[in-house]
């Protein structure tokens, strides 16, 4: 929906990983990395974005780094509607690559209904601390999310022990969102 909105894909993923990232800062090739588009691409979608008030940059050495302008007047209403267009899977993956997430994926009963409403999620080899960003979400679709996040050494020894919680955890139907497990 939002692709037919806005002139450029591009646009609509940036927009989303700024927008679901708040408080997190990137630079043009960190951004391309993430959301495996262009360099040049995404360069010229954050100067438009920047043209417009949207975002705003800041030089650190040889990097120059981009964060969505919390005090635009169209923030509130950008990031609801790129909230609502995603859904909560789109939005929990916007978050968790803005993250740095190696590996994440949703279980438990909304893995099987999605009208439950509590959402559980394993998350594997996150850089950032996702509390504030799940709390959002939680608030803008009404659900109770709940994870568990460990690093990727950590996962792979419960997974080579066949730790009884995980076991049950992997042999459950799964929504993958980031990565594979």
């Amino acid at each position: 929906m939002l692709k037919k909105l806005f002139s450029s894909s591009i646009r609509v993923d940036v927009l989303a990983l700024l927008l679901n990232n708040p408080d997190d800062k990137f630079y043009v090739r960190e951004i391309a990395k993430l959301l495996q588009k262009n360099p040049s691409g995404i360069k010229r979608e954050l100067d438009n974005l920047e043209q417009i008030g949207i975002i705003n940059s800041e030089r650190v050495l040889n990097f120059k780094y981009f964060k969505v302008n919390k005090k635009s007047p169209l923030y509130t209403d950008l990031k609801r509607l790129v909230l609502t267009s995603l859904g909560l899977k789109g939005s929990l993956k916007a978050v968790l690559t803005g993250a740095g997430t190696k590996s994440a994926f949703i279980y438990g009963p909304y893995a099987s209904d999605d009208q439950a409403e509590t959402v559980d999620l394993m998350v594997i080899g996150t850089k950032h601390q996702l509390s504030d960003e799940f709390r959002d979400l939680e608030r803008h679709f009404s659900c109770t999310l709940t994870w568990i996040e460990m690093d990727e050494g950590e996962y792979k020894e419960r997974r080579r022990e066949r730790e009884p919680q995980l076991v049950s955890i992997l042999s459950e139907k799964r929504i993958p969102l980031i990565g594979r497990v």
